[in-house]
């Protein structure tokens, strides 16, 4: 089995005549992606060695060791980079996740009853949303204490209590449901030193 992989940074375009790259990390501090050493493209056959140079309107400009011009640089551009997941450190927090860990755990109800597997972590603003792959189809699933009270890495599962109705409030009026921030969970693909967090 291939190792998980995590992806630290997206190559946002050139910069300049002299081979650098606009960089846009995942990392807590941006500036940690150059500690990882070597990335790697998703099918891990090609390495990236980065040297940071500055930094331009929030993105890390980036030397890749091989890139001397703009036009190696622009054929970059898209390029997603990733790092083995057992080259990163345990999240600190016991209620934060790498995405990586949760991709591909099953999924089940309180009674024990599948509900399907984990097949992508999502946010689209409004917080966290497991993307579970069932047989009926996708089901996506606030990614909250409430909705998820239990995550059990070794044991490759997790518990979920699903909301009745996930895309209608308490009454089925379609209200947004509300959340306690407190309570959220929080996937991340990495933690608060140096690690990646989520996007």
């Amino acid at each position: 089995m291939a190792s998980a992989k995590v992806c630290l940074a997206a190559i946002a375009g050139a910069h300049g005549v002299q081979g650098l790259v606009r960089l846009k990390t995942f990392t807590e501090r941006p500036e940690d992606v150059v500690a990882y050493g070597a990335l790697s493209d998703q099918s891990g056959g090609r390495q990236f060695r980065l040297t940071l140079r500055g930094t331009q309107k929030g993105l890390l400009l980036v030397a890749i060791e091989g890139v001397r011009d703009r036009t190696a640089a622009e054929a970059l551009k898209g390029l997603r980079l990733y790092v083995a997941r057992e080259a990163l450190p345990p999240p600190e927090d016991p209620e934060e996740f790498y995405h990586a860990d949760l991709i591909g755990l099953a999924v089940e109800d309180t009674d024990g009853k599948p509900l399907g597997v984990v097949r992508a972590v999502e946010d689209f603003g409004a917080g966290p949303l497991l993307d579970v792959e069932s047989d009926e189809g996708s089901i996506m699933l606030p990614f909250t204490l409430a909705v998820v009270p239990l995550v059990d890495l070794p044991g490759r599962r997790l518990v979920a209590d699903p909301p009745v109705a996930l895309d209608a409030g308490p009454d089925g009026d379609g209200a947004p449901r509300k959340k306690a921030s407190k309570q959220e969970r929080k996937p991340r693909s990495g933690t608060g030193q140096g690690g990646p967090k989520a996007s």
